[in-house]
């Protein structure tokens, strides 16, 4: 059995090493000449599914847990250090309301926040820490699923390649293209991310740093060697690879509230790019005949891939059925 999976972010490359896994033949097809060159490329990598409580369905949560294993023992790239939640300076209300829409946390004072992070010292009375998250590098981590996908029998990868230029016919095509995909489902809606990676020998962070704000929310993930991932931007907007000014500024002031050494950072990289959504932000498997479609992740990319990979993975090889992404919240299943 041959199962062709269009697109090689992380719901393409997680989708056929859930396959090839299971012994079926497949076929990766790419038009990037590299895998994770879309969105992906751009993600926070936090695995964090308690914290996306605040904002997201139970059902994200619940297919992100699944994401844990994956990431820390199927492909071991993650790191469990938890996940440290702090309110902007005199917005400790948006920290009690984090708190009740969230779970499996600690509360921290000052001292609790130092002994955690030192280098975050008398910056915060109050925290919320959530042991079980991790966070990983998206792009060492989809470089080491690739290379695994590589390693395994039956596989075959073509990159700078489309679908209609493979003399071969799959008996399934999983599609994982994300919101290029909308030509077939036109209700997916794209949702603009921005991010900045900077540099800094300043600073000493071991996880990622939520910080709550009405309306400059922002997250700061450590890289390693003096990097860090700042992000936060949700725009509903279509247009890619722009990184607007404002957001540049937003970001910087937000890190800066972190910790004022983000002030004098070297600003690496800035990047954007188009996330795919349903109305309701809730991700989908759609089964169109011998096709499927893995969309709809969201900004929840390397927390759902590895859950809706094993679901599609089961429904081309075994035929199961899944209502929670198939159809318990859309009311569709072939259509969309």
């Amino acid at each position: 059995m041959l199962a062709r999976v269009i697109g090689a972010g992380v719901a393409g490359l997680c989708a056929a090493y859930a396959l090839a896994r299971a012994g079926a033949a497949v076929e990766l097809v790419e038009r990037a000449a590299a895998p994770g060159q879309g969105c992906s490329r751009y993600a926070g990598g936090m695995i964090a599914p308690w914290c996306e409580l605040e904002s997201a369905e139970p059902l994200v949560a619940t297919l992100g847990q699944e994401a844990l294993d994956f990431w820390t023992r199927e492909v071991p790239v993650a790191s469990v250090a938890g996940s440290l939640v702090v309110p902007a300076p005199r917005e400790r209300a948006e920290l009690s309301d984090f708190s009740r829409r969230t779970e499996r946390f600690e509360r921290l004072d000052g001292a609790g926040v130092a002994r955690l992070e030192p280098g975050l010292a008398g910056r915060f009375d109050e925290a919320l820490y959530f042991p079980q998250e991790a966070h990983l590098d998206p792009r060492a981590a989809l470089q080491s699923l690739a290379d695994r996908l590589a390693a395994l029998p039956g596989v075959a990868r073509h990159f700078g390649a489309e679908p209609g230029s493979l003399a071969s016919v799959p008996d399934w095509t999983i599609d994982c293209r994300g919101f290029a995909a909308r030509d077939a489902i036109p209700k997916l809606r794209g949702v603009k991310g921005e991010m900045l990676i900077l540099r800094s020998e300043e600073i000493s962070l071991s996880r990622p740093i939520r910080m709550l704000h009405p309306r400059r929310p922002v997250y700061v993930v450590p890289r390693g060697n003096g990097l860090f991932m700042v992000g936060a931007t949700m725009i509903e907007n279509e247009e890619r690879a722009r990184v607007t000014a404002r957001s540049v500024v937003e970001l910087v002031n937000s890190a800066f509230a972190i910790h004022p050494a983000f002030a004098e950072a070297e600003i690496v990289e800035s990047g954007s790019d188009v996330r795919p959504a349903f109305p309701d932000n809730l991700p989908r498997l759609i089964q169109r005949g011998r096709t499927i479609y893995i969309n709809g992740l969201y900004r929840h990319g390397f927390l759902l891939a590895p859950a809706l990979a094993r679901r599609a993975a089961e429904v081309v090889l075994g035929g199961a059925y899944f209502p929670e992404v198939m159809d318990a919240h859309s009311g569709e299943r072939a259509t969309a």
